[in-house]
């Protein structure tokens, strides 16, 4: 329960899915938590049930906003070290997905797309790496399957993780001298709310959701689909002492389905 006691996780898109999930598995180990989100009010339902898992409410930071704002990525990291005093761990979820092939996605949403989940990492990375040099803690960038098989309805969510991918390795190769680690964890399919809410996947939410998610329950060798707790407990692993020699790594969370 003590693993990360005394340290400070800070995790963006935290109001729900893997994120959430996130947060929770943090909370119950003793961290103190930055949490960020879209939708203030699930975000602090989330803070209020972390600190229900054992964490005193003060040790629990809850910043809702649009990190695609420079000026508020620049105040979750001034915030979160002006509280803290430090930071050990950065967690990179927030993400998303629009489910339209290449010859569909608008220029607009390509550019929300890409920037949500390349370029917000990227420039987060740029702020807290001097706060974690500090601590030599660790980054944790989630990422996807997606980055290393293709689909031809999710193409431009495909390349945007393949260059989180990228990028992962290369900023671990760039801070290994710094004894900062790089890592990332990539997700098959996760039950999360992205196939059931108001922009999800599918128009008849409820109904379509349940069968797509019985069929990937037969793509993933293990035969089923992961839930944001896998993902969860592989993030806190890369972040935790037990991976220090680990930098670098793709990590897979998909019941096999990369090997098929």
């Amino acid at each position: 329960m003590a693993k990360f006691a005394g340290r400070v996780v800070l995790i963006t898109g935290a109001s729900s899915g893997i994120g959430e999930g996130t947060a929770l598995h943090f909370a119950k180990h003793g961290a103190k938590l930055s949490i960020t989100g879209r939708d203030k009010t699930r975000l602090e339902d989330v803070a209020k049930r972390c600190s229900e898992c054992g964490i005193p409410a003060d040790d629990i930071l809850a910043l809702s906003g649009d990190l695609t704002d420079a000026a508020f990525r620049k105040s979750t990291i001034e915030k979160t070290v002006a509280k803290f005093t430090r930071l050990d761990v950065l967690v990179n979820n927030a993400g998303l997905v629009f489910p339209l092939g290449c010859m569909e996605l608008s220029e607009s949403k390509y550019d929300i797309e890409m920037n949500l989940n390349m370029k917000v990492p990227f420039l987060l990375c740029q702020l807290a790496v001097p706060h974690l040099e500090k601590t030599q803690g660790n980054i944790v960038n989630v990422s996807s399957l997606s980055g290393v098989r293709p689909s031809p309805k999710v193409g431009i969510y495909c390349a945007s993780k393949a260059a989180l991918d990228m990028f992962t390795q290369c900023l671990a190769l760039e801070l290994a001298p710094k004894k900062v680690r790089v890592n990332s964890v990539n997700p098959g399919v996760v039950n999360t709310p992205i196939f059931t809410r108001e922009d999800s996947f599918f128009h008849n939410k409820d109904e379509e959701a349940s069968k797509f998610l019985k069929e990937q329950e037969v793509v993933h060798p293990l035969g089923r689909v992961g839930q944001p707790q896998d993902v969860a407990e592989s993030i806190a692993y890369l972040a935790s002492d037990a991976a220090s020699f680990v930098t670098g790594q793709i990590l897979f969370i998909d019941g096999g389905r990369h090997c098929v």
